[in-house]
């Protein structure tokens, strides 16, 4: 068995050849999100040729990925013109094999449920923190999509109501205050040289750094503290590159397990495991089981 799996993001197309027991050949190129999603499409295809012959492709891509059809429901500005792109029939119509398409949170979320730290664990959610906070969540060890393929969307859960701006989209929500760029935003109130999260974690020594820290992390743990009442997890997995650091996941399990009412408290929280192989994990998952 022979699938091509491609995870592609506004920044980077990664790819892979997974044979049913381990990737090889990843690869990693720039997406030219700005070339727009026709030009992304043509990218694609010129390096999944390079991977041939296979027997089914996955898809993880940015954008509310309608499963049912292949195509991407909606994508923001990121990538121009991506938004109705049927990505499915672009590539079975090039290749002539089965292909699965899937959001690239919602597929790194299967990758880690199948091969990582939601391994053993069929009910859980997902969170990734980076320029936004992304989610999904996964029941009987499947993705639930919603309605309209957006389900997971914490991001947008209101944390501070008072600063709810109707004219400005996510005002006053989880992502805002809670994401690696949220933290960025209140170090630059600090120093202006801390201008990434990697930055920001080498001060981390500074008194009025380390407070800024804080705080972020106060944030991570309200949003999480809504999403354990309604869903009652057995498990979160949290990911993205800032989740690297040992005193964010330590801080968040201290602050966390206090703040929940007891019945809730069970609740266990785990760092993703799988790292930028976890969304063409995901993605050769999904194509294996239409094989």
């Amino acid at each position: 068995m022979r699938i091509a799996a491609l995870d592609i993001g506004g920044t980077s197309i990664k790819s892979g050849l997974w044979d049913g027991e381990r990737l090889s050949r990843e690869g990693e190129r720039d997406t030219n999100a700005r070339e727009g999603g026709a030009r992304l499409m043509e990218r694609a295809v010129e390096i999944l040729r390079e991977y041939a012959p296979f027997d089914a492709i996955g898809i993880s891509t940015a954008g509310q990925v309608d499963t049912v059809r292949g195509s991407i429901y909606y994508a923001n500005d990121n990538i121009p013109g991506y938004t109705g792109i049927e990505v499915r029939r672009i590539l079975e119509d090039a290749f002539h094999v089965p292909v699965a398409v899937e959001n690239d949170v919602n597929a790194a979320a299967l990758g880690e449920a199948q091969f990582g730290a939601g391994k053993g664990y069929p009910d859980f959610l997902c969170l990734t923190y980076g320029t936004g906070v992304g989610g999904a969540i996964v029941l009987d060890g499947r993705i639930y999509t919603g309605s309209s393929w957006s389900a997971g969307s914490f991001g947008g859960i209101v944390i501070h109501p008072e600063a709810v701006d109707l004219a400005v989209e996510y005002s006053g929500c989880y992502e805002k205050y809670a994401s690696t760029t949220g933290l960025v935003k209140r170090a630059l109130a600090v120093d202006p040289g801390l201008t990434s999260g990697r930055a920001v974690f080498a001060a981390f020594d500074r008194p009025e750094v380390h407070r800024v820290i804080d705080e972020w992390i106060d944030e991570i743990v309200t949003g999480l503290v809504t999403l354990i009442h309604i869903f009652n997890p057995s498990r979160i997995v949290l990911g993205g590159g800032i989740m690297v650091q040992p005193y964010v996941l330590e801080q968040v399990q201290e602050r966390l397990i206090p703040r929940l009412s007891p019945g809730f408290r069970k609740v266990n929280i785990a760092r993703a495991s799988l790292g930028n192989q976890a969304g063409l994990l995901g993605a050769a998952h999904l194509a294996e089981e239409m094989l």
